[in-house]
């Protein structure tokens, strides 16, 4: 079966209070589907007017709403709500989500979707599991400790899993009872503005949920980081951005997390079972694109296996499907933009110049005006390469030898971010002394994107602040209070 993308232009609204809302200066921005190059889409500019306006909703909201105010089970039960009509419109999120960012529609349909439907279901769940903590230090004296809302929350997500990482935000800040203003993407705002009418829905109170489109710097993302009453910020995108909004948040003293940029590492020891340790390398390269800050994005093998490695991996690239994104049978699709498609092809022609480009790496021209890159490998960079020292966000995967357990440890951790690796070995002591030598947020062995929602997820340096997931986001999205007491005995 093949999924079709309607052809039309939309306009996209705000979201406010509970009303789609246009811009106050009537302004709007277009939105691109990146397989073709069209306008699908304009967009409502939000600017700081229109922040102001969703984080009052929100506040007041906070203030004189019932949401903060239900029991656990009452907010919970709306989000397993929301969960359940994500699933139940699958398909037209998915191709909203494949429209958008010129991913394969069975990925949007078999990853994207349902994984943002489980961000509900999970923390739904998950928040009711939460009790106070009681500590008795004498007779008759307890201390318990208990979590509260923090009120209005801006969320600021990233154009590569639009709703996927959206929704990892929205759910837990709403099950600890906050409200909040989400600023989307600017490239990716369409599932966003769906979510809207399926919060409403489920019963979400009017101004628990506002959505803000518009830019970044000088404009939406930057007015909601400096707004007075909001009092944190959770940003997932590129590492520069970050700085700029802890910069913008340290002026009004609030809480942020930030999952940043990657440069993660997949290193394979000539024990490792290769078949399966190239497959994973593969997919870890070039899923979504590569555009994902997990993403696989340099191959680490050691030198006796070089040459057999790299012959599978070419292998194993070369038949990877790239072409129309809405067709059941694409592998990968178009890159998210013009823009982007230009900085990946930089570094291609860098890489070109430095080393030994392998295969592909070259734009698909005869699938006409979208943004499509055929995958590429390079090998006999030199150890400073910026492919291999800076985050590309795209199809390009860099080959490095090494012949030591010590000297791959040290070319792994010669990087600036520290977000996730992969190790691929048999013996489970050197994977337990590399994965504990990795200076990264998340190791993985033997395979790659294996995911518990409980568990940390975040980086080291220049990956993020702070940790999401389970209790870590529940966590972020409160406050601790402890009260003391005595009683008589």
């Amino acid at each position: 079966m093949t999924t079709q993308v309607k052809r039309k232009v939309r306009h996209l609204h705000h979201f406010i209070g509970g009303d789609y809302v246009a811009s106050k200066s009537g302004e709007s921005f277009e939105s691109f589907n990146p397989a073709t190059g069209e306008v699908h889409a304009t967009v409502a500019l939000g600017g700081k007017e229109e922040i102001d306006q969703a984080v009052a909703a929100a506040k007041d909201a906070f203030e004189n709403g019932p949401w903060p105010r239900m029991s656990m089970k009452e907010r919970c039960e709306i989000l397993r709500r929301i969960g359940d009509l994500i699933l139940s419109r699958k398909e037209e999120l998915a191709q909203a989500e494949t429209l958008d960012t010129g991913k394969p529609i069975t990925e949007s349909l078999t990853g994207d979707i349902p994984r943002s439907a489980l961000n509900f279901h999970f923390f739904s769940d998950y928040a009711q599991s939460l009790s106070d903590e009681v500590y008795t230090s004498a007779p008759g004296e307890k201390h318990i400790v208990s979590r509260e809302p923090l009120g209005v929350v801006g969320l600021i997500t990233p154009w590569n899993l639009p709703l996927y990482l959206a929704t990892w935000k929205i759910a837990p800040c709403l099950a600890m009872g906050n409200t909040c203003v989400l600023k989307p993407a600017e490239w990716t705002p369409y599932t966003a503005f769906l979510l809207a009418d399926i919060v409403s829905l489920a019963g979400l109170p009017k101004g628990v949920l506002n959505i803000v489109h518009g830019l970044g710097a000088d404009s939406a993302g930057e007015a909601l980081t400096r707004h007075p009453d909001v009092r944190a910020i959770s940003f997932t995108g590129e590492t520069g951005t970050g700085k700029a909004i802890m910069s913008a948040a340290s002026a009004t003293l609030k809480k942020v997390s930030f999952e940043l940029g990657g440069k993660g590492a997949t290193i394979i020891f000539a024990d490792a079972d290769i078949d399966d340790a190239v497959d994973t390398a593969v997919r870890a390269a070039y899923r979504n694109q590569g555009q994902i800050c997990l993403a696989g994005s340099r191959l680490f093998v050691e030198e006796s296996i070089k040459k057999q490695v790299v012959d599978k991996v070419l292998q194993r690239v070369k038949a990877i499907r790239v072409g129309d994104p809405t067709k059941d049978m694409t592998q990968m699709g178009a890159l998210i933009s013009k823009e982007h498609l230009g900085k990946v092809e930089s570094y291609l022609e860098i890489g070109s110049k430095e080393g030994k480009l392998m295969t592909g790496g070259q734009r698909i021209k005869e699938l006409g005006e979208g943004y499509f890159l055929s995958p590429s490998v390079f090998c006999d960079l030199p150890g400073d390469s910026k492919l291999i020292k800076e985050e590309i966000f795209g199809p390009v995967l860099p080959v490095v030898q090494f012949s030591r357990e010590e000297e791959v440890l040290k070319m792994v951790n010669d990087s600036p971010y520290g977000l996730s690796a992969s190790v691929f070995s048999k013996d489970v002591d050197r994977c337990y002394r590399v994965s504990n030598g990795i200076r990264t947020g998340l190791v993985w062995v033997n395979c790659w994107f294996a995911r518990d929602l409980r568990t940390p997820f975040g980086g080291m340096k220049s990956s993020g602040i702070g940790r999401e997931g389970g209790r870590y986001s529940l966590e972020f999205f409160s406050e601790a209070k402890t009260i003391s007491y005595k009683y008589k005995i």
